[in-house]
């Protein structure tokens, strides 16, 4: 079986890994495009960019590939997934109108209302003369309240502004759609959402879009600095734990979110074949989705592949064929965790360039999977940092301290000039407002 994997991060990292540990991997060949130099030792790298559709179909139709795994949701966004399909290709993934799930929050909002998902309160603006007037009606809480401010399109993870004040939520508004704070098109209209209070959790799943097949719930760690300090950036950390989502809790955001969202899908002719990841926040009232993703998350991605016992190439192919209702899902009873570790100036600058020492013994901790999210070959030998997010430090253990603890030895090797992690990965503070991210 010829397996391509499109992206160059960690999650794609972790894909081709899980890919080359199924029980059909001795007879597998898997590519990935573009790739990275930590997936090279797992996959052969073809220097073809994520979202350049036509040259990767083209790849996929050369190389006789058997089935295609996007891994972000950019080539999605770009129509990936019907592009291949209109060359009769097997790919694993949302359609093109299925991933504005994703790429347009407004989009996704007004699925929601008409199928009844429980969500924010909202409002849409397309000027900031609509963004003030929706401020300042009090729609969002009284006097000075603040109000969560999101870019509606795709913003690498810096579409989002939890405001607390009115002044704050204007100011973005303003920033957002006049102000080039975003840039491209993503912001030519924002999303105002009423800011929740509660605890946070992903929720993820393989659907045919029919049957759907529940992954273990997580938990992230958004913000670049401890205690959530700092700026949001793509994930400083992510946990699989059994109190991420109690069996109660979870049965009702199957009943409420996970349900309603794949029937709604159908009923609007959402071809949806592939990974729906569900931002969740846990308020009193419930259950409440922050946010749609159409592909798994980075790192959740790592946390969760660690303990997935089937093949996942068996089931990615039951998801683009239609048949995933005969494929049953096995996982590890253990809990797992992933620490990034980051070069210096990340989010908004990061450094690259820097020597990475101690890779080598970290790697040999037993029950410790390391996966490369920005590296790039050494001279000389080794690998250097060509990211913001360079590693994720992954490990399974029968309880999260157990896994914390052993990511944080394999951290302890590793070094290099500016990086920097989170030692706080999966501590959390309960209570805080929501923050709704892009991943």
């Amino acid at each position: 079986m010829n397996i391509l994997v499109v992206g160059s991060g960690g999650r794609e990292h972790a894909l081709c890994w899980a890919l080359g540990r199924g029980a059909g991997a001795s007879d597998r060949r898997v590519l990935c495009a573009p790739g990275n130099a930590g997936i090279a030792a797992h996959a052969r790298c073809i220097s073809v960019g994520a979202i350049d559709v036509s040259a990767l179909a083209a790849l996929a139709e050369s190389e006789r590939i058997d089935l295609t795994i996007p891994g972000g949701e950019a080539p999605l966004a770009a129509g990936l997934v019907d592009e291949f399909e209109q060359r009769g290709l097997t790919i694993a993934g949302p359609t093109r109108e299925a991933a504005r799930l994703e790429s347009s929050k407004a989009f996704a909002k007004e699925f929601m209302t008409r199928h009844g998902v429980p969500t924010a309160r909202h409002r849409v603006a397309a000027s900031v003369a609509e963004a003030r007037e929706c401020l300042r009606g009090g729609e969002f809480g009284a006097g000075d309240a603040g109000a969560v401010v999101k870019a509606d399109g795709l913003a690498a993870g810096k579409g989002v502004v939890v405001a607390r004040t009115r002044a704050e939520a204007e100011l973005a508004a303003v920033e957002m759609l006049e102000g080039g704070r975003v840039g491209g098109e993503a912001a030519q209209r924002i999303v105002i959402e009423e800011t929740l209070e509660g605890r946070e959790a992903s929720l993820l799943l393989w659907t045919d879009g029919r049957d759907y097949r529940l992954m273990p719930a997580a938990r992230d760690h958004k913000r670049v600095g401890e205690g959530d300090a700092g700026p949001n950036t793509g994930g400083m950390g992510a946990v699989t734990a059994p109190d991420v989502l109690d069996a109660q809790t979870l049965a009702r955001c199957v009943r409420e979110i996970v349900e309603p969202t794949l029937e709604g899908a159908r009923a609007d002719g959402l071809r949806f074949r592939g990974v729906l990841f569900i931002g969740l926040m846990l308020t009193r009232e419930g259950p409440r989705v922050l946010e749609y993703n159409v592909r798994f998350g980075d790192p959740e991605a790592q946390a969760i592949l660690i303990r997935l016992q089937t093949d996942p190439a068996e089931i990615f192919d039951a998801v683009a064929r239609g048949r995933l209702g005969e494929t049953s899902v096995s996982w590890s009873e253990e809990s797992s965790a992933c620490v990034v570790l980051a070069a210096r100036g990340y989010p908004e600058r990061p450094e690259t360039g820097a020597h990475i020492n101690g890779l080598g013994a970290a790697e040999q901790l037993p029950h410790v999977q390391i996966f490369h999210a920005g590296t790039a070959p050494a001279p000389g030998g080794g690998y250097q940092t060509a990211g913001g997010r360079v590693l994720g430090v992954t490990a399974a253990g029968p309880t999260l301290d157990a896994a914390l603890s052993r990511c944080y030895d394999a951290v302890a090797r590793i070094d290099w000039d500016g990086m920097h992690y989170r030692r706080d990965i999966g501590r959390f503070a309960e209570g805080k407002n929501a923050v709704n991210r892009q991943s």
